[in-house]
C-alpha cells in the first residue's frame, strides 16, 4: 500500500496462524482444545496434591499445549480485528472467538487455583523432580497471586463474565474510535491521521487538528466517560474482593514488581519535572518564537526541521543497520520481519491506531502493526516495535507459559532498539544544525515516554481513587487530566479548553489499566543499561541477548545483576533520568 513518497508499505499475512476465519483448521483446533480441556479437567481436577513431581510436570506440559492452541486462535482474532475493527463481520468473528475460547478455558481454571492451594513444603517436594522443576519460574509467578485468589466458583464466574464485562466495554471503545472521523480544515480524517497532524510543521494545521480532535471526542465525551467510569468501578469491585491494597497493585503483581519500586520510579520522575520537561519546553517555546505553547505545539517540529518523508525501504535499512552494528544476531532476527509478511504498516480506515508487536505463540511468530507516515518519529516507532518482535522471537524458546515478560521488562528491547537506531543516525550526521534537531527530537521522545507516561499513571491513580467515592462526570475527569498535564508539562504551556477531553483517546486506560508506567520503567532501565554498554562493560552483547532469551523465567533483579544494576535502589532511577537531563544540558550549550 503506497503512502505518498513513503513507497510501498507492507501488509501482514496472517496465514501463518490460520488461512481464513472460516478455516477448517481453526475449527478443528477449537474442537480439539475443547475435548482436551474437558479431559484435562476430568483427569486432574482435585488430584494435584497427590501427584508425583513427574506427573505434575507432565500435567503442566499438557496444560501449556492446550493454552497455546487457544492463544493461537485469539491472536488470529485480535490481529484480524486490529486490521479492520470497522468491519462488522470481523467484529462478530472476534466476539465469537472470545466467547468460545473463554468457554473452553473455563475447564482449565481449576488448575492454577489448585496449584496455588498447595502449601510450600508439598510443592517443593514435587519440584525435586526435574520434570516439575523446569516449570519453577511459571509456578513462582502464578503463586504471586495466591493471597488474592477467590473461591473456585467465583473465579470461574469472573472468567466467564469477562466476555460481557471488561472485554465488551473494550470492544465498544475500539469500534467507536475506529468509526470516528475528525474534521481538520474541512477534511474528514481517521483519529490516527488527525493525531499525526499534531506534529505538522504548519502551526495552523496543528491547531486545526487539535481543535478537530477535541471537538470529535468532546461530542462523545459522555460515552467515553461512561466506559471509563464503568471499567474503573468494575476494577474496584474485583480489587476489593481480591483484597488488593490499591488500584495499581494488581498490575504491579502482574509485572512482578513491588509497589514500592513503582512508587520510587513515579516519585523520581515527578521530582524531576522541573529539570526535564519544564526546562525543555521553555527552550522549545523560545525556539518557536512563542510566548506560550499550546497543546498542539508539544510535538511541533523545530524551525529548520524539514522532516522529509523517509521511504519505507530507507527506514528498513536504517533500523537493521543500527541493530547489526550492535549484534549480527539481532539484525538477522529483525530482518525476518521485513523479508516475510509479518508487518502491517499501511494507512487505512478501520485499522487500529498507534503501533504494537503481538507475540502470538512460540509455534508461529510475532506480528508488528505500525501506521507509517514516513516521518522520523515513525522510524523510531519501527525500531521500537521491531525490538519487541526480536525479544518475542528470542524468548519464544522458553515456551508458551514462560516466554512472555512482565510489562516492566517487555519494554527493554524496544527502547534499547530505539536507542541503537538514534545513536547510529546521530553519529552519522555531520551537520551541527541537523544534529541539534535530532537531539531535540530524541529528548521529546524520551519526555513522551517518561514524563508523559508517569503523568498518565498519576491521572489513572487520581481517577481510580476518586471513583471509589462515586461516578465522575466528564468535567471532573477533564479537571484531573488538566491537573496532571499542567504539573508535568510546566509553565511554558497554556491549554485551550478542548484539551480537557484528550484523556479519552488513550487506549491503555481502557485495555490495560496502570500499564503506562511500564514505558517509563523501560526507558529509565534502558538509559541505565545503555550507559553500562557505552562504558565498555565486558561481554555486554552476550549478556544482553541472554537477558532477552530468558523471557519470563527471571525477575528484574536477576536480569539486571550481570550488568551491576538494581532497580530497587533509588539511585537507579536517578541514573536513568540523568541521561535525559544530560541531553537537555547538551541542547542548552548548542547555538540556537
Amino acid at each position: 500500500m503506497p503512502d505518498g513518497n513513503a513507497g510501498e508499505l507492507p501488509t501482514w499475512d496472517l496465514g501463518d496462524l490460520y488461512p481464513a476465519p472460516d478455516s477448517p483448521m481453526l475449527e478443528a483446533d477449537l474442537g480439539r482444545a475443547l475435548r482436551e480441556a474437558q479431559g484435562f479437567e476430568a483427569a486432574h481436577g482435585g488430584k494435584l496434591a497427590g501427584m508425583s513431581g513427574a506427573a505434575l510436570g507432565a500435567a503442566i506440559a499438557q496444560y501449556e499445549g492446550i493454552e497455546e492452541v487457544l492463544g493461537r486462535v485469539m491472536s488470529y482474532a485480535q490481529l484480524l480485528f486490529s486490521g479492520d475493527s470497522s468491519d462488522a463481520v470481523v467484529g462478530k468473528f472476534y466476539q465469537s472467538m472470545t466467547e468460545r475460547v473463554t468457554a473452553i478455558s473455563s475447564h482449565l481454571i481449576f488448575f492454577t487455583l489448585e496449584l496455588n492451594r498447595l502449601d510450600e513444603a508439598a510443592l517443593e517436594a514435587k519440584l525435586a523432580d526435574p520434570a516439575a522443576a523446569r516449570w519453577r519460574p511459571w509456578l513462582r509467578d502464578i503463586r504471586v497471586f495466591r493471597p488474592h485468589q477467590l473461591d473456585d466458583q467465583l473465579e470461574k464466574l469472573l472468567h466467564e463474565k469477562e466476555v460481557t464485562g471488561r472485554s465488551a466495554w473494550s470492544r465498544l471503545f475500539d469500534e467507536t474510535i475506529a468509526g470516528m472521523k475528525v474534521v481538520v480544515s474541512g477534511e474528514a480524517l481517521t483519529v490516527s491521521a488527525a493525531l499525526n497532524k499534531l506534529s505538522d510543521p504548519d502551526r495552523a494545521v496543528r491547531e486545526a487538528a487539535g481543535k478537530g480532535v477535541g471537538e470529535a471526542f468532546g461530542e462523545r465525551t459522555k460515552l467515553f466517560s461512561l466506559i471509563t467510569n464503568t471499567l474503573a468501578k468494575d476494577k474496584e469491585i474485583i480489587d476489593t474482593w481480591r483484597k488488593y491494597p490499591r488500584p495499581g497493585s494488581s498490575r504491579n503483581r502482574g509485572n512482578m514488581v513491588e509497589d514500592a519500586v513503582v512508587d520510587a520510579l513515579a516519585s523520581a520522575v515527578v521530582a524531576d519535572f522541573p529539570r526535564l520537561s519544564h526546562r525543555y519546553y521553555t527552550m522549545k517555546a523560545k525556539w518557536l518564537g512563542l510566548a506560550k505553547l499550546q497543546h498542539w505545539d508539544r510535538n511541533a517540529p523545530l524551525p529548520g526541521d524539514v522532516d522529509r518523508v523517509i521511504p519505507w525501504e530507507e527506514a528498513r535499512r536504517q533500523v537493521l543497520s543500527a541493530y547489526g552494528a550492535f549484534s549480527g544476531e539481532l539484525a538477522a532476527v529483525g530482518g525476518a520481519f521485513f523479508d516475510k509478511p509479518w508487518i502491517d504498516a499501511g494507512l487505512r480506515p478501520g485499522k487500529a491506531g498507534g503501533a504494537f508487536a503481538h507475540p502470538t505463540v512460540p509455534a508461529a511468530h510475532p506480528y508488528l502493526l505500525v501506521n507509517y507516515h514516513g516521518r522520523s518519529r515513525d522510524v523510531m516507532t519501527l525500531a521500537h516495535e521491531l525490538g519487541h518482535g526480536v525479544h518475542q522471537v528470542l524468548a519464544g524458546r522458553q515456551g508458551y507459559l514462560m516466554s512472555s515478560t512482565p510489562l516492566t521488562l517487555a519494554e527493554t528491547a524496544s527502547v534499547f532498539g530505539e536507542m541503537l537506531t538514534f545513536r547510529a543516525l546521530l553519529d552519522a550526521e555531520g551537520d551541527p544544525a541537523r544534529r541539534r534537531i535530532m537531539l531535540a527530537g530524541k529528548v521529546e521522545d524520551m519526555l513522551n515516554t517518561v514524563v508523559r507516561q508517569v503523568a498518565f499513571y498519576r491521572f489513572e491513580t487520581l481517577l481510580h481513587d476518586e471513583r471509589r467515592s462515586g461516578e465522575l462526570v466528564a468535567e471532573r475527569i477533564g479537571e484531573l487530566w488538566m491537573q496532571v498535564q499542567t504539573e508535568s508539562l510546566g509553565p511554558a504551556f497554556e491549554f485551550t479548553p478542548e484539551y480537557r477531553v484528550f484523556w479519552s483517546y488513550v487506549p491503555h486506560f481502557i485495555h490495560s489499566p496502570f500499564y503506562v508506567y511500564a514505558y517509563a520503567f523501560g526507558d529509565c532501565l534502558v538509559n541505565a543499561l545503555y550507559a553500562v554498554y557505552q562504558g565498555g562493560h565486558p561481554g555486554f552483547e552476550g549478556k544482553y541477548l541472554d537477558m532477552l532469551r530468558a523471557g519470563g523465567t527471571l525477575r528484574h533483579k536477576e536480569l539486571l545483576a550481570p550488568f551491576g544494576l538494581d532497580a530497587s535502589e533509588p539511585a537507579f532511577w536517578t541514573r536513568g533520568l540523568d541521561v535525559i537531563s544530560g541531553f537537555i544540558d547538551e541542547l542548552e550549550r548548542m547555538p540556537s
